[in-house]
């Protein structure tokens, strides 16, 4: 029986990996080349920093839920490797979080486009993180 229960709980995690990264790609990768492509670059860059704002939240929980399965399936360092991917995805959420007018100084103006940078690099990082951990799901690592 318990058998039975690796099986499905390793299946589960390698479902919810792939899922996490083929929504981080989305996000990350093939929306942003879109936007840029059909928008201005002031438009694309506001686009591209609320999809990865409002997708992050799922990503994570989908990686999250991973994660668990993962370990309970006995893949600790998979289960891990999942965990953090959720974390970095999660940070995105930080990163490109709106803030109140009033806290630049006076005269400086904010530019929003580091704060993509940052984001599309944490996203990456964390896709990285998902596929090592879904090849360790596979052998059980």
């Amino acid at each position: 029986m318990l058998t039975g229960l690796h099986v499905i709980l390793t299946g589960i995690s390698l479902l919810c990996l792939g899922v996490g990264i083929g929504a981080g790609w989305i996000c990350t990768i093939v929306a942003p080349n879109v936007f840029y492509d059909k928008l201005d670059a002031s438009r694309a860059n506001t686009q591209v920093r609320s999809l990865i704002y409002t997708g992050a939240t799922p990503v994570a929980g989908v990686l999250l839920a991973a994660g668990a399965c993962a370990i309970l399936a006995g893949a600790f360092g998979a289960g891990t490797l999942s965990l953090f991917a959720a974390i970095g995805f999660f940070l995105n959420r930080w990163t490109l979080a709106p803030h109140k007018r009033g806290e630049a100084p006076k005269g400086i103006r904010r530019r929003r486009t580091g704060q993509r940078m940052v984001a599309v690099g944490i996203s990456l990082g964390s896709l990285a993180l998902s596929l090592v951990a879904a090849g360790l799901v596979l052998f059980g690592v």
